[in-house]
């Protein structure tokens, strides 16, 4: 077999893999669930200082908690943020259990497992810092440090130690 015809081959192959497994899905985005010490505070974080929009909330009752396996029998108020109010957009699911952290905050990314950073993409940093600096909250590294001409990266944690990427222009 020819090096076209074997390239053409995997090609086929990686392409329909990738178009089966994409036909499961019936959203766009993925939920992400974040639990955090203190509701109020993470609030204020991601919508005062981050902007980001309430767009609703609910609450997994004690008994649906531990039937489903989420919480062993713990009831638990779920507030959905988003970066603006659409279907399209990602649910940034804050819950909190009132409990702090059994490990200790990261300082950098590969000091714990599991997701450690998002990534927000902006049209303006300058509010966004204003509003963080407003808050007391520490910037990390030496941000806003330079992408491009025209883009910025900026780096600080929420309340709870996620790492969270701002980049945009300034």
């Amino acid at each position: 077999m020819s090096t076209f015809k074997k390239l053409l081959t995997v090609t086929a192959l990686l392409i329909g893999g990738f178009v089966h497994a994409q036909s499961n899905f019936t959203s766009k985005s993925i939920g992400v669930g974040v639990v955090v010490a203190d509701m109020q505070r993470s609030l204020d974080f991601y919508v005062k200082g981050i902007g980001m929009v309430k767009t609703g909330n609910f609450t997994i009752n004690a008994e649906f908690g531990k039937r489903g396996g989420l919480t062993g029998g713990e009831a638990v108020e779920v507030n959905i943020l988003k970066l603006e109010n659409g279907p399209e957009g990602t649910d940034w699911k804050l819950m909190s259990f009132g409990k702090k952290a059994s490990h200790p905050k990261p300082k950098f990314i590969q000091d714990d497992t599991g997701p450690q950073y998002i990534t927000i993409q902006v049209k303006s940093l300058t509010p966004i810092i204003d509003r963080l600096k407003a808050q007391n909250v520490t910037f990390l590294g030496s941000t806003p440090t330079p992408l491009t001409k025209e883009s910025h990266f900026v780096l600080v944690q929420d309340p709870d130690g996620t790492f969270v990427e701002l980049i945009g222009p300034m």
